[in-house]
């Protein structure tokens, strides 16, 4: 599919040899003129374009995309940098909550935003003068770019805040290449006025699974609105996409089965999806360059980079009492690590095997002595330094063996050196939506209902197909993991309720890139609270955690970049166009 493949614009220009000053007015090379893209082929480029805007990355000093890792993840304490703190070591004071708003990610981030935002209104300035395109498919593109465009600003949102970035429209982008608009407006009206064009506009199906449906946009929409925190106005939207939403080809919405199938190049776009950002390992070495450094490290599946090692403190919050349910109050911490290093033996750690853990575990982390996907056994090479990153591997993002025989992933991609998958990000989910239900439900006193989503994901997780066995037939933990009884106090006791669901979104969603942007939606006490608790459980396993405290409660959006600032300058009255939030200043 002609969209899942990162292109570019590129246009040669004649070249004028003259004596005279007339080379000034030649074209560059590499450029090409709007009135050449001003017709029906020309806009479906601009549109691929667009799309392409979603797997942006800067390789001169960052990997990060829509999956969030080293923010969501990271800086959430899903999982530690991992690899050697001397390899990409601006990343050092993401895992050590010394962020300053000179770190280069940041600039990464922010950039994505608005050079996604950017192409998404030159196909809007492009379509309006086109006169040869049919006027549904005029139609449905307009709203596939708005769609595009609210998905680019609500990543801006979540790590930057709704008057932290400045929006852009096709009107602002018209007047010049770089429009100088100011922040500290609330952003917010006009990402939902997007959603709603889209939600207009989109239709019900779509022939290619990469272009959005009207489920997607109202499911990103429902995304937008739990992120204002305006729980009221998502619920409406959420049962509906929960009730009636279709997947991209086309199937009613449903929970996978099998895990594995959500992760999974060879099953993508399934059931439960509903929105993926497409990837292939054809043309232009094209495998999720965001993900590049978070394969295991030597020898194993991908071979590099190493980072991206899940924490302790993730691991351990998968344990689980006699009665297969979560730990609501933090008591894992109090207990022994449900794996552990050990010197001198086969592996760089041990399993406790009588530890009750949820199959969720050995699904999105990997552990010496439990099977790798269809890898074997991982080898203690495929971690890179266990004192920078721990004795842990990410799992749920790693291609298995099948799909790189099936040609789907190579270890050689991204950049021309680095290991890439054809798998897709799954950007909007039916479980993800499921679990903000539960919330809206809770938030109005339903907790019969709200359980009722919580125990359709924890269900799903029992399934014969997401435990874990060894070569013998045995299981490869002592895996146990059951539905919330109605006898439960999360059915009646609403403080309770919230943090059974909480829990449920950390466990389901963990090396997702999603931790941290739940922890700051559910506020700034919250999040310091849990995350401080994180670096302290983490110091007894990691050095590098000493004298590290968590972020104070009014962080909880992180800081706009100070290269960016200085660059946007000041406007006429002498007032800067980007103002650094308060508590970054």
């Amino acid at each position: 599919m002609i969209l899942k493949q990162y292109i570019s614009i590129i246009g040669i220009a004649a070249l004028t040899v003259s004596c005279g000053e007339s080379f000034l007015y030649v074209d560059p090379q590499g450029s090409i003129d709007e009135s050449a893209l001003t017709n029906a082929d020309g806009v479906e480029l601009l549109v691929v374009n667009a799309y392409a805007g979603l797997n942006w990355v800067d390789s001169s000093y960052g990997y990060d995309n829509e999956f969030n890792w080293v923010f969501g993840g990271v800086y959430g304490g899903d999982a530690n940098k991992g690899s050697e703190s001397n390899d990409q070591s601006v990343l050092n004071s993401v895992e050590n909550y010394t962020l300053t708003a000179s770190n280069n990610y940041l600039l990464l981030r922010w950039k994505q935003v608005l050079y996604g935002a950017q192409r998404c209104n030159k196909v809007l300035n492009v379509i309006a003068n086109v006169t040869d395109m049919d006027e549904n498919t005029k139609t449905q593109r307009i709203a596939e770019m708005k769609f595009l465009r609210a998905l680019f600003y609500l990543e801006g949102v979540k790590m930057f805040g709704a008057s932290g970035v400045p929006y852009i429209d096709e009107e602002d982008a018209a007047l010049a290449d770089d429009p100088k608009v100011h922040n500290g407006i609330d952003i917010y009206p006009e990402i939902l006025e997007d959603c709603d064009a889209a939600i207009a506009d989109l239709p019900e199906t779509q022939s290619d699974v990469a272009r959005p449906t009207k489920t997607a946009a109202k499911a990103l929409k429902a995304k937008v609105l739990m992120q204002q925190g305006d729980l009221a106005s998502a619920k409406p939207l959420l049962q509906d996409v929960i009730e009636n939403g279709l997947s991209p080809r086309g199937e009613h919405l449903a929970l996978q089965e099998d895990l594995d199938n959500n992760f999974n190049a060879l099953a993508e776009n399934g059931k439960e999806s509903i929105y993926e950002v497409q990837f292939s390992v054809g043309a232009n070495n094209n495998g999720n360059p965001g993900y590049c450094l978070n394969y295991p490290h030597n020898t194993g599946p991908g071979g590099c980079c190493g980072f991206y090692q899940p924490s302790y403190e993730l691991v351990n919050s998968f344990r689980t009492d006699e009665d297969g349910l979560p730990y609501l109050d933090g008591e894992y911490r109090q207990m022994e690590s449900v794996t552990n290093q050990v010197s001198g033996g086969e592996y760089l750690s041990e399993n406790d095997p009588d530890a009750t853990v949820d199959p969720r575990l050995d699904f999105a982390v990997g552990r010496f002595g439990i099977p790798y996907k269809d890898w074997g056994l991982p080898q203690n090479d495929w971690v890179r330094n266990v004192s920078s990153g721990g004795i842990f591997l990410p799992k749920k993002h790693v291609f298995s063996k099948e799909e790189e025989e099936a040609g789907l992933a190579i270890a050689t991609n991204s950049f021309g050196w680095a290991p890439g998958s054809a798998m897709n990000l799954q950007y909007l989910s039916l479980r993800d939506c499921k679990l903000l239900y539960a919330e809206c439900l809770a938030n109005d006193g339903e907790l019969e209902a709200a359980m009722r989503q919580v125990n359709d994901i924890r269900e799903r997780a029992a399934n014969e197909a997401n435990l874990i066995y060894l070569d013998d037939g045995s299981l490869a933990a002592n895996y146990l993991v059951k539905p919330y009884p109605s006898s439960h106090a999360a059915f009646s006791n609403k403080d309770i309720c919230v943090k059974a669901i909480r829990m449920e979104r950390k466990l389901e969603l963990a090396m997702e890139g999603q931790r941290f942007f739940d922890l700051a939606r559910w506020g700034g006490d919250y999040m310091h609270q849990e995350l401080q608790a994180y670096v302290e459980y983490e110091r007894q396993y990691l050095n590098k955690f000493y004298g590290v405290s968590a972020p104070s409660p009014d962080k909880t959006m992180l800081p706009i970049p100070e290269t960016e600032i200085q660059t946007k300058g000041n406007d006429e009255n002498g007032e800067p166009y980007l103002v650094q939030s308060e508590p970054w200043r």
